[in-house]
């Protein structure tokens, strides 16, 4: 019989394509964010932005931060949307940095805008991917395949039974069941007598 839970459910290994892909990008955010924090006057220069060292090296410590979370949670929905967010914000700093630049350095934030807007759709995507997958609240579904019901794990609860016995308590509840037990057997059943 076919599991009703869900694969992106299962704990471990991402299973569904979109966990796959948000895993990639948790990656290239780490990778990213690196490269912002260490060198933002080059990142600057790439994208056509004048003076934005700061905002840079904190995005890079956004992106970091992001692709930590996105490869150390079991659900990377939210930190998906993070992303989005995040991608948001960068397009709204080259477009306010291009303004009042000469050509050449509006051309090249131009590219890198057009970038921005290719790895935005990428993170919408996995973003709306995911959220279907794993639901709501009300629409998710847990993976309870590796839980026992017993609190300590099923080999904990192994031979639990044969202990009862030896507690003192269980031993003078049975001596006592079994006496009345015994008493009940020797009284003879008496019939009520007829009225007359």
């Amino acid at each position: 019989m076919r599991s009703l839970v869900p694969r992106t459910a299962i704990p471990g290994r991402s299973r569904s394509l979109h966990d796959q892909l948000a895993r990639g990008l948790g990656y290239f955010s780490i990778a990213l964010g690196t490269v912002e924090l260490v060198a933002p006057r080059e990142v600057c220069r790439a994208a056509g932005l004048n003076r934005y060292d700061r905002i840079i090296q904190a995005y890079g410590a956004r992106e970091i931060a992001n692709g930590m979370a996105l490869l150390t949670s079991h659900d990377p929905t939210p930190w998906m949307w993070g992303r989005v967010a995040g991608d948001a914000a960068d397009i709204a700093t080259v477009i306010a940095g291009t303004r009042d630049q000469p050509s050449r350095r509006r051309n090249k934030a131009l590219w890198a805008l057009a970038a921005l807007i290719g790895v935005t759709a990428l993170d919408v995507a996995c973003a709306v991917g995911l959220t279907s997958e794993k639901g709501g609240r009300r629409t998710a579904r847990a993976d309870y395949r590796d839980r026992s019901g017993f609190p300590h794990g099923s080999q904990a609860a192994r031979g639990a039974a044969r202990q009862l016995e030896q507690l003192p308590a269980m031993h003078a509840l049975e001596r006592t069941g079994s006496s009345q037990e015994r008493e009940h057997r020797k009284t003879p059943e008496t019939t009520p007598a007829s009225p007359s």
